[in-house]
């Protein structure tokens, strides 16, 4: 049984208890992160964290715990979950805490709910592009709210699309907005790669900025040898890419073959992917 944190205590996961009335369970108030560890190993742990600190500041949550403190807490979590021998991924959770009453309002002289367990992940996606596992989207209008720079809790909109895609037999959904502009997918960040460019939309309150895009495009720039941008993206150049790609923590960098069922380029998995996945994997425990 893995072992979980809960409000400063290690306990068995199937034994952490959080009161109904916590503000993240009614109504979504709070602020998470997903953290890879491979054998050990963190992967983003610093801009992950420092990512979780800005979006409790984002939402006026006021939680104590500095940097280090952090990272003390989840390297001591990884430990207790023998993290050295397995490929295990940390989920972090803090919310506002728990009130006496249900109350929109943020109440006053509440401490945090911080929760933290650990799960397994698999091995990283070979470089090899005979190797590789590769993805299908389908795409919709993003209808979600309009601060998806801050990681909330609040996911149903995140869901719901995600669900769009599950259920009609794809890996994920892209969404646009209303100028039918690329924001990025359910749960990833997206890109597209034309005449050896590849492009991904800047961030703003509509993208989430995630911690292995911005491995990607830092270990890009500094390899020097793929050109990369930051820009608006149409969708009529989505349809019209050489390859597509979505990366998150757990998916790293993936490329999608199939956009609404139609081929992207030949169908099959680019040589931009393969490079930028390799020069991503030389690079990514180096962030930490």
């Amino acid at each position: 049984m893995s072992t979980a944190y809960l409000n400063g205590e290690y306990l068995p996961l199937a034994e952490a208890r959080i009161s109904p009335l916590d503000r993240g369970f009614l109504f979504g108030d709070g602020i998470y992160e997903v953290i890879p560890y491979y054998c050990g190993q963190s992967v983003g742990l610093i801009p992950h964290i420092q990512r979780m600190i800005d979006g409790l500041a984002a939402i006026e949550i006021k939680c104590d715990k500095s940097l280090q403190e952090w990272t003390i807490l989840l390297d001591d979590l990884i430990a207790k979950n023998q993290g050295s021998k397995h490929n295990l991924g940390v989920y972090v959770h803090v919310s506002r805490g728990t009130d006496t009453i249900r109350n929109h309002a943020y109440p006053v002289d509440v401490s945090p709910t911080i929760f933290c367990f650990t799960f397994e992940i698999k091995e990283p996606e070979p470089v090899d592009r005979s190797n590789a596992a590769t993805y299908t989207v389908t795409t919709t209008q993003d209808l979600r709210w309009k601060r998806c720079h801050i990681k909330s809790t609040a996911l149903l909109g995140n869901v719901m699309h995600y669900q769009q895609g599950h259920a009609s037999g794809n890996s994920e959904c892209l969404l646009y907005n209303t100028d039918n502009e690329l924001t990025e997918g359910s749960s990833v960040n997206a890109y597209i790669v034309k005449d050896g460019v590849i492009i991904t939309p800047v961030l703003d309150n509509q993208i989430l900025p995630g911690i292995t895009r911005r491995i990607i495009i830092d270990s890009i720039i500094a390899d020097g040898s793929i050109k990369i941008e930051e820009r608006t993206v149409t969708m009529d150049e989505v349809h019209n890419a050489d390859e597509v790609w979505i990366s998150s923590s757990s998916k790293e960098i993936a490329p999608i073959v199939q956009i609404d069922g139609v081929n992207v380029g030949d169908g099959k998995i680019g040589p931009v992917w393969e490079k930028a996945f390799a020069i991503y994997t030389a690079a990514k425990f180096t962030h930490s």
